[in-house]
C-alpha cells in the first residue's frame, strides 16, 4: 500500500469518527432534553394529582348528598301518602274549624236529606241509605272541592313567588327576607303558608321543617320541587338564584302545558256531562208531564231498587268518564 493511500485512508477515518462525535453530540442533547420534559411532566402531573383527586372525591362526595337528600324527601312523603286524616284535610281546604264541629255537620247533613227523603214518601229503608250518602259523602265532597280549589290558586300564583326569591336573592338579599316579603306581599293562599315558615323560624324552626310543613298542606309537584332544589342547595352548595330560575321556567311550561290539556279535553268533558245529565232530565221532564207513570218507581220496592241500581250504574259510569279525561302529567 502506498502513502496517497493511507492518506486517503486516514482522511475517511477521522471524517467518519467526527460525523460520529456530532450525532453522537445532538443526540445526547436530545435525550437529556426529554428527560428534562419527562422530569417536569412527571412533577406537574405529581402536583395536578392531588388536585384532580380531591375535584373526583367533592363530586362524589355531593353526587351522595344529593342521593341521600332525595331518598329521605321520598321516603317521609310516601309516609305522608299512606293516610289522609280529615284534620288534615281541614287543613288543606283552608278552615279553621274543629273535629267535633265537622262530625256534627255531617251528621245534621245526613239527617236532614233522610227526613227530607222519607217526607217525599221513599221508603224509610231508601231514606236511610241516602242519608247515609249524605253524612259520610257530602262533607268529604266539600273538604275535596275546597282542597282542590286552594292547591290551584296556590299553583297559580307559586312561579311569581320563586322569582320574587331568585329577584331577591340577585340583588343581595338573604333567602329569609326573600320569605318575610313573600309572606306580607302574597296573595292568597302563598301568603299565610308562607307566614307560617317565617312565624316558625323566629321559634327555632328550620327552613327544611317549614317546607315539609307547607308540602303536607299542599301536597303539589310544584312545592316538591322547591323543596328538592333548597335542601340540596343547603347541602351541596351551588347558585340558588340559577336554580331557582330553572325551576321557575319548569313551572310555568307545567303551567302551559296544564292548560292545553284542558283546552283539548273539553269536548271530552262536554260530551261526558251530556251523556250524563241525559238520564235524569229525561225522568224529570216525565215525571212533569205524566207523575202516576213515575210514581210507580217511588212507591214500590221493585222501583225503589231500579232507582238505586240506576244511581249505582249512572255514578259509575261518571267516575269511568272522569277517569278518562282526567290526565296526570
Amino acid at each position: 500500500m502506498d502513502q496517497s493511500t493511507l492518506i486517503i485512508f486516514a482522511i475517511a477515518l477521522l471524517a467518519a469518527l467526527c460525523i460520529g462525535a456530532i450525532g453522537f453530540l445532538f443526540v445526547g442533547r436530545e435525550t437529556q432534553s426529554q428527560k428534562r420534559v419527562a422530569r417536569v411532566a412527571r412533577a406537574g402531573n405529581a402536583r395536578l394529582a392531588p388536585a384532580a383527586d380531591d375535584e373526583v372525591d367533592n363530586s362524589e362526595k355531593r353526587r351522595k348528598q344529593m342521593q341521600e337528600t332525595l331518598k329521605s324527601l321520598e321516603e317521609k312523603q310516601a309516609k305522608q301518602k299512606k293516610s289522609i286524616p280529615v284534620k288534615t284535610r281541614i287543613e288543606r281546604a283552608g278552615l279553621e274549624i274543629e273535629m267535633r264541629t265537622f262530625y256534627l255537620a255531617s251528621a245534621v247533613c245526613g239527617l236532614t236529606v233522610m227526613l227530607f227523603m222519607m217526607l217525599s214518601g221513599l221508603s224509610f229503608f231508601i231514606a236511610l241509605l241516602g242519608g247515609f250518602a249524605a253524612a259520610f259523602g257530602l262533607p268529604r265532597w266539600v273538604l275535596s272541592f275546597l282542597m282542590k280549589r286552594r292547591q290551584n290558586a296556590f299553583a297559580e300564583e307559586f312561579a311569581n313567588t320563586i322569582d320574587v326569591i331568585v329577584r331577591g336573592v340577585k340583588s343581595g338579599l338573604p333567602v329569609n327576607d326573600c320569605l318575610k316579603l313573600i309572606a306580607t306581599e302574597s296573595p292568597e293562599p302563598i301568603r299565610s303558608e308562607f307566614q307560617g315558615i317565617v312565624e316558625g323560624q323566629r321559634v327555632g324552626v328550620t327552613l327544611e321543617q317549614g317546607l315539609e310543613k307547607i308540602y303536607e298542606r299542599m301536597p303539589l309537584p310544584e312545592v316538591n320541587f322547591f323543596q328538592i332544589v333548597l335542601a340540596i342547595q343547603q347541602k351541596t352548595g351551588g347558585n340558588l338564584s340559577e336554580a331557582l330560575s330553572n325551576l321557575s321556567k319548569v313551572l310555568r311550561e307545567r303551567k302551559k302545558m296544564r292548560a292545553k290539556i284542558q283546552a283539548m279535553s273539553q269536548e271530552a268533558k262536554a260530551s261526558a256531562g251530556i251523556i250524563g245529565s241525559l238520564p235524569p232530565g229525561v225522568m224529570l221532564m216525565i215525571y212533569f208531564v205524566s207523575p202516576e207513570y213515575m210514581n210507580v218507581l217511588f212507591t214500590t220496592t221493585a222501583g225503589n231498587i231500579i232507582i238505586v241500581a240506576g244511581l249505582l250504574w249512572m255514578s259509575i259510569g261518571v267516575l269511568v268518564m272522569k277517569k278518562m279525561i282526567d290526565f296526570k302529567f
